[in-house]
Formats: C-alpha cells, sequence, structure tokens
C-alpha cells in the first residue's frame, strides 16, 4: 500500500521505516528541513537501535521523505505522528496535531478517492473524533465517512527497543467506526501479522485513544507501587528485589516492572499521566491513585540525596552522577531522575560530574556548565561519592575504577553495582 507519515520524530520515523521495511511504499513528510535532509540521506534524527539499518535498506526504494504534504495526495493512508506536548496544568497541546490536521485537509481537498487518516499521536479521548477529523472536513470541504475516513492506531513503543516494539508487537489496537475504516488499517498492518505472532484489538477510536493512556498509567503505577513498598522493604532491612522475585511469581502481578529504583520518567509515563489527571479533573473526577504514583516518583531522587547524606556532606566536595538517560539505550534526558538529583548536589554545594555512555550531549543543553567525563572510571576518579541514576550494563562491571574515589561511597538507584569489601554501598530501597 502506499502510506505517508506525517511527522518525522520519535515515533513518525520509527512507523515510517517499518512499514517500509513490511513492503508498503511510504513517504515521510515533515515542515523541518534539516529532518527530511537526513531522512534522505539514510540516516535517523533520533537515537534508536536498529533504526538506522532500516533506514539505510528502505530509503530511497520504499521510503522517501519531503516537506510537502501534497505528497501525501498520491497515498492511501496517512498516519498523524506528530508530538502532542504537555502544558503547564499537565493537559496535552493539541496545537501541533490540529495545525498538521489543516494542512492534511487541503492537501486532500482535490483527492477522488477517500484518504484514510489514522492517528497515532497519543490524544485524550474525544480529541480524534471532536477536533482532528472537524479539522480535516472543515479544510478539506469533505465530510468524514465519505470523503475520508478516521481512525485511531496507538503506539506502545519503548525508546531503546523502538523497533523491536513494532516488528514483534504483543498487540495491535486498531480503533474504528466503519467497516471500511476498519478494513483499510488492518490491510496496512496484513504484512506485519503475517510475520509476528499478535492480537489484534478491534475497538471504537475513544476506547483506543484511552487503551493508550491506561497502558502506560497502569505500568508507571505499578512502578511507583513497587517503589513504595521497596521503601518500606529499606527501612526493615528486607531485600525488595527478593520480594519483587517472589511476588512477580503470581501471574496476576508479573516479574516486569518491579525493580524498585529511582523512578521514571521519559517522553512517555510522566506526560500521559499527567495527561489523563488533567483529563479526568477535565470532567469532575479525583484520579488519587494516580496522583500517588506521580508524588511516589518525584520523592525517588530525593530519598536517594538523603541516603547520601547519611554518608558524607558534599559541599565542595566531587560526587559522580552515573547515568544521565532516562533509561538504557537512549539518548532521551526528558524527565530524567538524573535531573533532579543533580539539582540536589548542586543545591548542596557539590561539584558534580556526570557520564552516559551516548546522552551527555543532550544533557548538556540541560546543564552547559556541568563538568561531564568520559568514562565512568573518569567521573570516579577524586570523586567522594558515586550516585547510580541509569542502569546501563556497563555499571555493572565497574571494579577497579571505584579504587580511584577519594571516598568510595555508592549510593545504587538501580540495582546495578556489586556490593564488594572496600565499598561503602547503599541500595536505594534494599
Amino acid at each position: 500500500m502506499k502510506i505517508s507519515v506525517l511527522g518525522s520524530g520519535y515515533v513518525g520515523t520509527t512507523v515510517a521505516a517499518c512499514f517500509a521495511d513490511l513492503g508498503h511504499e511510504v513517504v515521510a513528510i515533515d515542515v523541518d528541513e534539516d529532518v527530511v535532509a537526513t531522512l534522505s540521506a539514510g540516516q535517523s534524527p533520533i537515537h534508536e537501535p536498529g533504526l538506522e539499518e532500516l533506514l539505510a535498506n528502505t530509503v530511497g526504494d520504499t521510503l522517501t521523505a519531503t516537506t510537502e504534504y501534497s505528497a501525501l495526495q498520491d497515498t492511501e493512508v496517512t498516519f498523524l505522528a506528530v508530538s502532542t506536548p504537555s502544558r503547564a496544568d499537565g493537559s496535552i497541546d493539541t496545537s501541533i496535531i490540529e495545525s498538521a490536521a489543516s494542512s492534511l485537509g487541503a492537501a486532500i481537498a482535490d483527492q477522488s478517492t477517500p484518504q484514510q487518516v489514522v492517528v497515532k499521536s497519543t490524544v485524550v479521548p474525544g480529541t480524534t473524533e471532536n477536533v482532528i477529523a472537524p479539522l480535516i472536513a472543515e479544510a478539506s470541504g469533505g465530510t468524514v465517512g465519505e470523503d475520508f475516513e478516521i481512525g485511531m492506531n496507538p503506539e506502545f513503543l519503548r525508546e531503546g527497543s523502538a523497533v523491536t516494539d513494532f516488528l514483534e508487537p504483543d498487540k495491535v489496537v486498531l480503533g474504528a467506526e466503519t467497516d471500511r475504516a476498519r478494513g483499510t488499517m488492518r490491510a496496512v498492518y496484513e504484512p506485519l501479522l503475517e510475520r509476528a505472532e499478535t492480537t489484534v484489538v478491534e475497538t471504537g477510536i475513544r476506547e483506543a485513544e484511552m487503551i493508550k493512556y491506561a497502558n502506560n498509567a497502569f505500568l508507571a503505577g505499578k512502578i511507583s507501587l513497587m517503589n513504595e513498598i521497596g521503601n518500606v522493604c529499606k527501612e526493615y532491612g528486607v531485600d525488595a528485589y527478593e520480594v519483587a522475585d517472589a511476588i512477580g511469581l503470581d501471574e496476576r502481578i508479573g516479574r516486569a516492572f518491579l525493580d524498585s529504583g529511582v523512578g521514571w520518567g521519559g517522553s512517555c509515563f510522566p506526560k500521559d499521566v499527567r495527561a489523563i489527571i488533567a483529563a479526568a479533573r477535565a470532567v469532575g473526577y479525583e484520579p488519587t491513585l494516580l496522583e500517588s504514583a506521580i508524588e511516589v516518583n518525584e520523592k525517588q531522587p530525593r530519598r536517594l540525596l538523603a541516603l547520601l547524606d547519611e554518608h558524607v556532606d558534599v559541599a565542595g566536595e566531587r560526587v559522580a552522577v552515573l547515568g544521565l538517560a532516562f533509561k538504557p539505550g537512549t539518548d532521551d534526558v526528558r524527565e530524567s531522575r538524573a535531573i533532579p538529583v543533580i539539582e540536589g548536589l548542586r543545591d548542596r554545594g557539590a561539584h558534580v560530574v556526570g557520564y552516559d555512555p551516548i546522552a551527555t550531549e543532550r544533557m548538556r543543553e540541560r546543564f552547559p556548565d556541568l563538568e561531564y567525563a568520559e568514562s565512568a572510571g573518569a567521573a570516579l576518579d577524586g570523586a567522594i561519592a558515586a550516585l547510580v541514576v541509569t542502569e546501563w550494563d556497563e555499571f555493572a562491571v565497574l571494579d577497579d575504577e571505584f579504587d580511584r574515589m577519594a571516598e568510595p561511597i555508592v549510593v545504587d538507584g538501580r540495582h546495578v553495582v556489586t556490593r564488594r569489601d572496600g565499598l561503602v554501598y547503599e541500595g536505594l530501597t534494599w
């Protein structure tokens, strides 16, 4: 099929490359000329394992990139994959997707065959039908269900494993209100369904919108609940990871997302949980459990710093922060737990040196005057303490590097470092 993808950010680029890999003819459309030039050169504008290889194999063949919306006139299906950032109150800002919807509508005004529009962006229930569809109709002069179809297909892509998540999904959610829209969306995924064994969930548009939020809110809540349990374990001298292993054997609970630690960050969990809280409040409901999940998450970096305070006064001292990305496998520092940790250390008068295998330049945009090391060993050299914030594999094999510290104090927020003689080790929740 001929597919267009509006937006070449994290989701749009991955979706476009994966659809092209499945054999569809795909055109990626973005207003940023630099992004389009990067894609056209077969390079990825984002860091994501496996994506560069997909682009190298598909660009110029089944994948092209352009800044022209008119290119979607030659396609049968258009995916809207632009960002929906958070406002100050946590609600989503739909201005970008509204603009994209209007431009899309204008581009298909003279199209003779109905265009299938699929919203891939994360939006709260009602947005696709009440905001996006009317804007497309107004700009195109057409009618939804006659001149164009509308659908919702939420993404479940994790940074660091997005390509695998797309090509080997645990579910594909297709939200539509007509048989024609549902059938077209399923046809898009048919090459994937022939490759991968997965479950297709066919549902309504609002249900599809809500499934994405429910998915992320549940996972964020599960992490925060285990972090709270881990905090209690810490007070009683109980190994929270042994507790997690045991309760994870209960099929109703499962072991995934039970690793207690310094908390969650990134572009999805914080934004989506705050958005669903704002959406609930907008209709008069107070989601207290979700509010508590955020409260626990915000508390974890402060607990990490409090444990450090029990061992040493860091004023005027060198302190290493190991891990700057919000999770391993990505250079994304959005809502990284390293940010409040660095801020807390600076408030204490510490000289902070940060290290991350790939996220240094992204964090430098946030803290341009911070000292950044070229290796974990260099960060530890002469430090009075080290805080582990991201669970990169290379931190698990650190050993002699700790001997280069002025004081071998390690506060581990991710259960990564191995305890050993000569190391003052403090786990966050164990």
